[in-house]
């Protein structure tokens, strides 16, 4: 036997358009309408006057805000604004860079220009001290380190907080100056970059055609036709007719 699926519940719709609006009264605005409170039963008529819905857009509000507009209309163009805020929104990319209270000079400036391709490209930069057993004493130490570890940044990233002790880690946020580059600018850069090449590959395809239609140089040959086989006679020939 066939097991019978479960039934989904109808989703609820996202506003209340027009009988499905109950309360007495609303404030109504619109497209060339001014914004003035007035019976549920007149906004609704007024809605249908003008061939469009009543759609209740602020339900807390006190009374209820609707607006007169074409429902679906309305519901195409909030979707839309939805798309374009969610492509705007970026995804933040997090480098973490770890120190010791004791390191050295020589690691410092290579984790530093690690940080500084990191921030180049866009991403934040957190950078912590980890302190180990009563190495947590030195503190101070690992607050100065990240200081100066932000100060030597300061040009590429800014200091979103002073350094924080957690647990055994002291942290510190370093956001990007430059924006990430976006999936748009490289293409134009692609297209650019091809765009700049195709001059060259232009000029190359026209020496090639001139090469192969230049024909080889050969050598002068007579109008005049070769005598014929059966005209030339033999020398022994002519010394007997003579």
């Amino acid at each position: 036997m066939r097991r019978k699926r479960p039934q989904r519940k109808p989703q609820k719709p996202k506003h209340r358009v027009n009988d499905y609006i109950r309360v007495p009264e609303v404030r109504v605005v619109g497209d060339g309408i001014e914004a003035t409170v007035m019976t549920t039963e007149k906004a609704l008529k007024l809605a249908y006057e003008k061939e469009m819905d009543l759609v209740e857009i602020s339900p807390n509000a006190r009374p209820p805000v609707c607006k007169i507009v074409d429902y679906k209309k309305f519901l195409f163009e909030q979707r839309k604004r939805e798309k374009e805020i969610k492509n705007k929104a970026a995804k933040t990319v997090i480098k973490e860079i770890r120190f010791g209270p004791n390191t050295d000079d020589h690691d410092f400036e290579f984790k530093l220009r690690h940080a500084e391709k990191f921030l180049k490209e866009g991403a934040k930069v957190k950078a912590y001290v980890h302190f180990r057993g009563r190495s947590i004493l030195f503190k101070d130490r690992g607050e100065i380190l990240l200081l100066k570890f932000a100060d030597r940044l300061s040009e590429l990233g800014s200091l979103e907080g002073m350094p924080r002790l957690e647990g055994k880690r002291m942290s510190m946020m370093i956001a990007s100056k430059t924006k990430a580059p976006k999936k748009s600018d490289k293409k134009k850069e692609r297209s650019k970059d091809s765009k700049k090449d195709a001059p060259a590959a232009e000029a190359k395809d026209a020496k090639l055609a001139e090469a192969a239609d230049a024909k080889p140089a050969t050598d002068a040959v007579d109008d005049k036709p070769a005598a014929d086989a059966k005209d030339v006679k033999p020398a022994a020939e002519t010394k007997d007719a003579k």
